[in-house]
């Protein structure tokens, strides 16, 4: 059993553990955005994010295999306020928000399918209909515009004629 002293005793030097929660947030962030929205699921990307670099950062401490809760503190810490501090800058600067925030696409308009983004998203006619079907469309030529939205929804404007 550890003592209470080694057990609240950093492993590795605290600015290199925030230093590597700030660089593997800003990498697995970059990778996700290249990925796109589809695969988000219900969630944002950042949401995503923190989940899983939170749930790693404190594994050792709650597992036992580091000898230190504080790094797991002081790791998901530094992954908290990058995660703020992105959401800052983006709110803040609109060209930051377009790199590293998704937005809406247009995924239909008048009627006809971006074969672009489907290519993109790796969505199949099938899939895009599917989801045209769960907001009660049952033909593309009756949807006037619908988007891809950053959490990998699909929101539907009907036409007013149909």
């Amino acid at each position: 059993m550890p003592e209470l002293s080694e057990m609240f005793a950093p492993d590795a030097p605290l600015p290199e553990t925030v230093l590597r929660g700030v660089v593997i947030y800003l990498a697995l962030l970059a990778m996700m955005r290249v990925v796109g929205q589809r695969e988000s699921g219900g969630l944002g990307l950042t949401d995503v994010l923190i989940v899983v670099l939170i749930a790693e950062a404190v594994s050792g401490g709650l597992g036992g295999d580091s000898d230190s809760v504080t790094d797991g503190i002081v790791l998901t810490a530094a992954i908290l306020v990058c995660s703020v501090a992105v959401d800052a800058a983006a709110y803040r600067f609109p060209r930051f928000a377009a790199v590293v925030k998704a937005s809406p696409r247009p995924l239909i308009r008048d009627g006809r399918l971006n074969r672009r983004l489907m290519r993109r998203e790796f969505m199949t006619t099938e899939e895009v209909l599917s989801q045209l079907r769960l907001h009660g469309v049952h033909d593309p030529a009756q949807v006037r515009l619908a988007y891809l939205e950053p959490n990998g929804m699909i929101s539907v404007l009907r036409r007013a004629d149909g």
